[in-house]
């Protein structure tokens, strides 16, 4: 049965003759036009980013259908050609994005070591894999800011390039034996088989991987493939294409599958998938879908798919770090990628595509691999401090870190409890303001705290005091609830509940311990640039691993804060509960909000929230906090930041954040002056 579907090495030569369907490029225009409309704005279609899946089915396709009945002396010969073919075709456009935009985003980003190092890794298709290790999701909003972000796709690509010619010629496909067709299928199916498996399985348990990685992503391009092999049978197909539903109607569901929401991203890729290739198959000549596809602008739009998919980042990405993206500002900004776009497909990618370079197979890879090496060497130059020089604004005076005692004349802070047996040699080593004083300030809970590193030490030399800081990344405290379910986060879980034991054995009367949470991030969900939440979905689970709601998850941290506090009023300890100042969590906060002339803080939206519903929102949720304080007074204090923030009337600004929800130096130290004011006993 499957001898009989599969065409023979005379169907293939048959059909190699006539390689070009204009209608290819129409599917990559309707692709990458859903890209670029998710790209603008999420909210508008959601799933829009599925247009890089269809991407991977029509390069499956597209790369069998060039190699079908292509003549090649030996295996050598044949590998030499292929590559050959993808570097004049992906390498020069390639080459001058990465480098203008690196240029470019020097210009505006004071600090570009992160995207230029992501630029040089897309040049040699390993931008994905950077991505994977550094956990990083895509759909966050830091991703935005980087102009090569969405080169993963590229090296998922160039990866599944690596391995599919081989696939190809040790099958027989590529030396057009008899059953090469065959076996290709047979292999193909076999792969894809298991890379959907693994996609499926790793997205519940390791998204990163699953989205980032080329083997959980080699079943979407197989796919093409498999659909060629089996399109090659064109009466079989024709007959079963006719039980199909319309054309119209499988562009109708791939636009359907758009707007799923993206916690549906599993069934939204395979049905995505799925109808591409049915789309690919079912289009026939003298359909409306098909003249459709085939219109002129339409296809030219996919002719420069390619070259638009790799600048409309560029304009994106700069945009938001300059004026932003506003409704007025939309048609400027698709004029501009398609005006970059054909410059490139006109000046870059298509000449040196097409016109012959007058090397040798193997000389022209050579030719592309020392283009590729001599662009990353400029962009190490830059890396290596020449990038700041061409920012174009105005950098603000850092104040002394105190993690450099030399500049700072600030002692070093260690995480004492990481080794609690050797406290005091530890804190010799890291010079605290004097080993063995008589109280010591604890900072626990994340990064919230540590963000008052400078204004705490300052305090431990004034007052006399040791300071010991435990924190853990993200990790909520006291230990009540885990952000991701316990079997999964239970390391971060497990070292808060230590911390807390540890502390509790620790503490002294006189001491003071500062309990330093991001609680909007943990407990109450995502939320716009107005403060409204946007989602009840918190991930957020108990210790028995239920997941909780958000009056569940305020409820049980008001409850072990409580308890912990209880156990540290006995042992005569000062509490301080750390409230969050309002947060600009969609976007990255003072990266793009400072007030530059280039990118004025009044044009944008995103840099402003309201004081007044923020306070509404802690007081709903951390209302209780106020009543806890009076209870004793003497001992324990909430330094609730929102009430020192600098906010002009209700207008509260990002200008003076380091990112999304953590102070500058400057300005923590600021805003902590002002609650030591008000709090004279605190510290007595």
């Amino acid at each position: 049965m499957i001898e009989a579907a599969i065409p023979q090495a005379a169907d293939i030569t048959t059909i190699a003759s006539n390689k070009y369907r204009p209608e290819i490029n129409g599917i990559r225009a309707f692709a990458v036009v859903a890209v670029i409309i998710n790209h603008f704005n999420k909210d508008l279609l959601p799933s829009g980013y599925l247009g890089v899946d269809i991407f991977f089915v029509i390069s499956g396709y597209v790369i069998t259908l060039s190699l079908a009945g292509r003549e090649s002396k030996n295996f050598l010969d044949f590998l030499a050609g292929f590559y050959e073919r993808r570097i004049k075709r992906l390498v020069p456009a390639l080459v001058v994005f990465v480098l203008i935009t690196s240029v470019l985003i020097c210009l505006f980003n004071p600090d570009p070591g992160g995207a230029l190092e992501l630029g040089w890794k897309s040049l040699f298709g390993i931008s994905n894999i950077n991505l994977y290790r550094s956990s990083t999701n895509y759909f966050a909003q830091s991703t935005e800011l980087n102009p090569f972000t969405h080169t993963w796709s590229l090296g998922v690509e160039e990866q599944f390039y690596l391995l599919f010619p081989f696939l190809i010629w040790f099958s027989g496909f590529g030396q057009q034996t008899a059953k090469g067709s065959k076996n290709l299928f047979i292999w193909v199916g076999a792969l894809t088989v298991a890379s959907l498996v693994g996609f499926i399985y790793l997205y519940q348990v390791n998204q990163p991987a699953a989205y980032f990685l080329m083997p959980t992503r080699f079943w979407e391009m197989a796919a093409g493939c498999l659909t060629f092999i089996g399109f090659q049978k064109r009466q079989q197909i024709e007959r079963t294409v006719e039980k199909v539903p319309p054309p119209l109607l499988v562009v109708a569901a791939m636009v359907g599958v758009m707007f799923l929401p993206v916690s549906a991203a599993v069934p939204a890729t395979i049905a995505a998938v799925a109808l591409s290739s049915i789309l690919t198959a079912c289009l026939k000549k003298g359909t409306a879908t098909y003249k459709f596809f085939v219109h002129e602008k339409i296809v030219f739009i996919g002719l420069i798919s390619y070259s638009l998919y790799l600048w409309h980042w560029t304009v994106l990405s700069i945009s938001r770090w300059t004026i932003g993206i506003h409704w007025w500002s939309v048609p400027f900004q698709i004029g501009l990628m398609l005006i970059l776009a054909i410059l490139s497909f006109h000046y870059v990618e298509t000449p040196l595509r097409r016109k012959p370079w007058g090397l040798t197979r193997w000389q022209g890879n050579i030719y592309g691999l020392t283009t590729l090496f001599a662009a990353a060497g400029l962009l190490f130059g830059l890396i290596q401090g020449g990038g700041q020089r061409f920012y174009l604004g105005r950098i603000d005076p850092a104040p002394p870190s105190a993690s450099d005692p030399q500049k700072a004349k600030l002692p070093t802070v260690c995480n004492l409890f990481e080794e609690p047996d050797k406290a005091i040699a530890l804190a010799a080593a890291c010079g605290l303001a004097k080993v063995g004083a008589e109280r010591t300030i604890y900072v626990v809970g994340d990064s919230h705290g540590w963000q008052f590193l400078r204004s705490l030490t300052e305090h431990a030399q004034k007052y006399n005091l040791n300071l010991i800081m435990a924190w853990g990344n993200a990790c909520p405290f006291p230990a009540a609830t885990s952000r991701g379910k316990p079997a999964v986060d239970n390391q971060c879980f497990m070292r808060q509940r230590a911390i807390e034991e540890r502390l509790l054995k620790k503490v002294r009367p006189g001491d003071v311990v500062l309990v330093g949470n991001q609680l909007f991030a943990h407990y109450t969900g995502q939320w716009d640039r107005h403060w409204r939440r946007l989602s009840d979905d918190v991930n957020v689970y108990s210790p028995a691993g239920k997941r909780l709601n958000l009056k569940e998850a305020s409820d049980l941290f008001e409850q072990s804060f409580k308890v912990l506090s209880d156990k540290l009023n006995h042992r005569g300890v000062k509490v301080i509960l750390y409230l969050n100042a309002p947060q600009f969590s969609r976007f990255e906060g003072g990266q793009t909000c400072s007030n530059q002339w280039f990118a004025p803080i009044w044009l944008r939206d995103e840099c402003h929230g309201s004081k007044q519903q923020h306070m509404e929102t802690m007081q709903k949720f951390f209302g209780w906090s106020e009543q806890w304080r009076l209870q004793r007074p003497a001992l324990r204090f909430v330094f609730n930041a929102a009430k020192y923030a600098s906010c002009q009337g209700d207008d509260c600004t990002a200008e003076n954040y380091l990112d999304s929800n953590h102070f500058k130096e400057a300005y923590a130290n600021f805003i902590w002056q002002k609650f030591i004011a008000d709090t004279p006993d605190l510290l007595r």
